[in-house]
């Protein structure tokens, strides 16, 4: 993920929190809105609960990695916060991977 996909502005962040849609499963919870330019906008959010700094950063970059991968099942036109749910610390890489694309292809297919 480039510096340039990156929601950093607090306000930006609580804004597609509050006002985006969202869709969930038990280890992701992902909220969007839509937006004007072409290419998506990602953010990551980690609740303190999962761990000390050293975990919490490790997820980050965990899921920036498999943001990478699985860029061409988000829509563009949308900023997406991407929140950790608890039971995330329990899997595998492989089964993080497994768990988001499951989770992307069952939005894409419901609208």
């Amino acid at each position: 993920m480039k510096k340039y996909e990156v929601v950093k502005q607090n306000s930006l962040f609580n804004e597609i929190i509050h006002k985006g849609k969202f869709f969930y499963n038990n280890y992701y919870k992902i909220f969007y809105l839509e937006k004007e330019n072409y290419k998506p906008n990602f953010g990551i959010a980690v609740s303190k609960k999962q761990g000390n700094s050293v975990e919490r950063n490790k997820i980050k970059r965990q899921l920036r990695n498999i943001i990478d991968i699985n860029k061409n099942l988000f829509k563009k036109h949308f900023n997406y916060i991407i929140m950790i749910r608890k039971d995330y610390n329990n899997l595998s890489f492989n089964e993080k991977v497994k768990e988001l694309e499951s989770l992307l292809r069952k939005e894409q297919n419901e609208k």
